[in-house]
């Protein structure tokens, strides 16, 4: 399959843009108009740039108010069409998009509009080019993906093609069955683009919301499969307007834009597997499939890297784990309490390839905590390691020595070390020993079994990538998002899943006023769940180890008794435990939060039945941490 993104997607300069998309992995660039405008470099310098890097140049763009005119006007869009064709001869650029038009004097009248649309192909005979006429959601008469097509067919020219685009069909609530049935030698160019489902009006949606494929609500699957099915072998290209896209980094937004294609791609080939080669597709795409993998069966490890060992290891026994060892040739410590394993290495200043904050703004903790790794267990941690690297994920460095049990991982787009580990056998996990652990050394009756979740921040301009990565690498899904209120601002909250539920892994969006210093540290801390059949009983144990608890307020237990009618003395061991409570239609939760310990608190929980994630409790310990890190500042 041939791969293609539209420069505008991406942020920085059109030479810059070009290095990233090459470096990124693609086959192809389309050239929009302003990139190239505004660029000091030639055409034919940059056609050779492009021949350099191995990027085809697919398609210049747009060709805006050029068909459905008067007389007079088409006259004017010949002559610029004329000037258009002697530039793309110059790019080496054979296709050249043609939106409908959005003015209010358009023309309604499809026999004009197919005449002209004749001899603007008469026009891209002369010049050696090729015209894709493409419907815009908003356009003002042609708007439908089927009516341009309808107006190509009428044009009869073998210069003029259809352009389908997978926003403008689907935000209009197009029907893209219509797909299979059209010829793809008509087909001249396919733009992709995903979007969250909104109740906005398609230019405002189109121009800001726009999203990489696999990151918003649409069934680009469908799209693909009946392109597939028509026999279309063309370009598939990413045309993504999105206000985050244009402001991040051009290199990461790249490899996230080709892992979307890529993901896509082994999507729709699985959809169609019954199909191709039968002869009910005609196929002509060659769908490349993904290492095959299952999801997670289970949390194999949190890493947490701290500055201050003192302070992470003290929280961690306070919580009941009991130090497993000291790995034998690198400077960490596994911790154990049931099948929870946190390792803790020390580490100075940032401790992330990309860290969600400067350690040099950390004012609420002198010592800093962050989840640095997260290791899972999978039926085949070789084949998830190919697939995440063909995805475009980056390795993970890490050396080891003769004996010691291949651990691999690669970087998640937050910077945190992702590493895929085997599905025990009921045995400990093989690393374990490199830490001196025996067998008879793990509890089995532990008041903590095991992680529950674990709650991880995402940087604004990099949420919908973590949403991506997550789901294409380690085939998580993903429930809708949701809002929740802080002093600082909403919280978006968005959980990752396995379908079994044994691997629960919310991202979570902080307000953008954290990542500007306002309430740097403490807008959105992670933190790691642990589960327990007891939370009392746990709560106990860290009470008399002297436990810091986050403070809740008098008020909030007041107002259990008034959400839930508990009794009196229910509440007040609740308040005596500085347990929280919460119950949804499946059950009950309750729940404790440690105070905040750099980037990282620790919440444990018990769960009777209940299915969620304590949402109506959040805003309460945001609260919380609020005030604390306030006081000491």
């Amino acid at each position: 399959m041939h791969t293609s993104i539209a420069t505008v997607c991406l942020s920085g300069t059109l030479e810059e843009k070009l290095e990233a998309v090459a470096s990124a992995g693609f086959d192809g660039v389309e050239i929009f108009t302003q990139d190239l405008v505004v660029s000091p470099t030639a055409p034919e310098e940059l056609r050779e740039r492009a021949g350099d890097l191995g990027l085809s140049l697919d398609l210049y763009q747009p060709f805006r108010n050029g068909v459905e005119l008067d007389p007079v006007a088409f006259d004017d869009a010949l002559r610029r069409l004329h000037r258009t064709g002697d530039l793309m001869g110059r790019l080496g650029t054979e296709t050249l998009l043609v939106c409908s038009n959005v003015s209010p004097d358009a023309v309604a009248d499809d026999d004009l509009v197919a005449e002209q649309l004749h001899r603007m192909g008469d026009v891209a005979a002369e010049h050696g080019i090729r015209l894709a006429y493409e419907a815009l959601a908003w356009g003002t008469h042609v708007n439908g993906h089927d009516h341009a097509h309808r107006l190509v067919l009428a044009a009869d020219h073998p210069h003029v093609g259809t352009c389908l685009d997978s926003f403008h069909i689907l935000s209009a609530g197009g029907d893209p069955s219509s797909i299979e049935e059209m010829d793809p030698g008509r087909i001249f160019f396919v733009q992709l683009a995903d979007a969250p489902l909104m109740h906005l009006d398609p230019l405002s949606w189109s121009r800001h919301h726009r999203v990489f494929p696999g990151e918003g609500d649409f069934d680009l699957v469908d799209v693909m499969a009946r392109l597939v099915r028509s026999g279309y072998a063309g370009p598939i290209s990413l045309e993504i307007f999105n206000d985050s896209f244009r402001q991040a980094d051009v290199h990461r937004t790249a490899v996230d834009g080709l892992r979307s294609l890529r993901w896509l791609e082994d999507r729709t080939r699985a959809a169609l597997a019954p199909e191709i080669g039968s002869g009910r597709t005609r196929d002509r795409l060659e769908l490349q499939p993904l290492p095959a993998i299952s999801a997670p069966s289970g949390w194999d490890f949190v890493e947490l890297r701290t500055t201050d060992l003192g302070d992470t290891t003290r929280l961690l026994h306070r919580l009941g784990f009991r130090l497993g060892g000291h790995h034998r040739s690198k400077e960490v410590q596994v911790w154990l309490q049931g099948s929870a394993r946190i390792v803790v290495s020390e580490a100075g200043g940032s401790t992330r390839r990309e860290p969600h904050i400067d350690p040099r703004e950390r004012t609420d903790a002198h010592s800093v905590a962050e989840v640095s790794g997260l290791g899972f267990e999978l039926s085949d941690p070789g084949a998830a390691f190919q697939r995440s690297t063909a995805l475009g994920s980056a390795p993970v460095p890490r050396h080891e020595l003769p004996g010691e049990a291949p651990l691999r991982g690669v970087w998640a787009p937050d910077g945190t070390e992702i590493f895929f580990g085997p599905t025990p056998d009921g045995s400990a996990p093989g690393w374990l020993s490199e830490f001196g652990v025996e067998e008879d050394a793990l509890g089995t009756s532990d008041l903590i079994t095991g992680i529950d979740h674990v709650n991880v921040a995402q940087r604004w301009q990099h949420y919908d990538e973590g949403v991506l990565f997550y789901t294409s690498v380690l085939g998580l899904g993903s429930t809708p998002a949701q809002d929740v209120p802080g002093p600082s601002g909403l919280v978006r909250s968005q959980v990752m899943r396995s379908p079994d539920d044994a691997v629960r892994l919310p991202l979570n969006l902080a307000p953008t006023a954290a990542e500007q210093g306002s309430f740097v540290g403490v807008a959105y801390p992670e933190h790691i769940a642990l589960a327990s059949e007891d939370v009392r009983e746990v709560a106990r144990r860290a009470i008399h180890r002297g436990l810091e608890f986050l403070e809740i307020p008098e008020n909030y237990y007041e107002d259990l008794v008034t959400r839930f009618g508990l009794d009196e003395e229910t509440v007040s061991e609740l308040r005596e435990l500085n347990l929280l409570y919460d119950r949804d239609e499946h059950g009950e939760f309750l729940h404790f939060y440690t105070r905040t310990l750099g980037d990282v608190f620790m919440e444990v929980v018990e769960r009777r039945g209940y299915r969620g994630f304590g949402a109506e409790d959040a805003p309460v310990r945001l609260a919380a941490q609020y005030r604390l890190r306030s006081a000491r500042t």
